[in-house]
């Protein structure tokens, strides 16, 4: 995994201390610490698109912190959706209903099979970074690196699985509208 680990959290906590830096700059009228003040707030914000920036390849996500395989009913369920589409195209082209209700349902079949996939990989993946940013500060407070960097896998893992999940709803949502 990544060096890189671009943080959600950091960002937003290196763009509050951006503000605050340049309010006061602004209250003072000191235009150094205003300055300084948005190059955080602009260097946090490239951070936390850095943390978010996602990848889908298929059956896997990649991100700055690594690379996830997709949870399989997500590769398995798009594909039965294709597949499904695929049958009610032809079943409209050739007239044949049943063909085409046959198509419909093993496109709505996999629809629900990819979206339970979805939901594993965001579960699962937060889990993982929740496991693996508590394992990691326990070892690092323990002084086991070996266990720390080990941790930091998980999480990144964790959060490359959540990242291509949240990706994907992301991408159907804004497609039904």
């Amino acid at each position: 995994m990544s060096d890189n680990n671009a943080s959600t959290l950091k960002s937003y906590v290196d763009s509050a201390a951006g503000a605050a830096q340049n309010l006061v700059g602004s209250v003072l009228g000191t235009t150094g610490d205003k300055a300084e003040g948005q190059a955080k707030q602009d260097k946090a914000q490239a951070e936390h698109d850095a943390s978010h920036a996602t990848v889908k390849l298929p059956g896997a996500t990649a991100t700055v912190d690594g690379v996830a395989k997709d949870h399989p009913d997500r590769t398995t369920g798009s594909w039965n959706q294709t597949a499904g589409s695929a049958k009610e195209f032809v079943g409209g082209v050739l007239g044949s209903e049943n063909l085409k209700q046959e198509g419909r349902k093993q496109n709505l079949e996999g629809q629900e099979q990819e979206a339970k996939g979805q939901i594993n990989d965001l579960t699962s993946g937060a889990a993982d970074r929740v496991a693996g940013t508590v394992g990691s500060g326990v070892a690092a407070l323990t002084g086991d690196h070996v266990k720390e960097a080990q941790y930091q896998d998980q999480h990144d893992e964790g959060k490359t699985k959540q990242r291509g999940a949240e990706h994907d709803i992301k991408k159907q949502a804004e497609a039904s509208q």
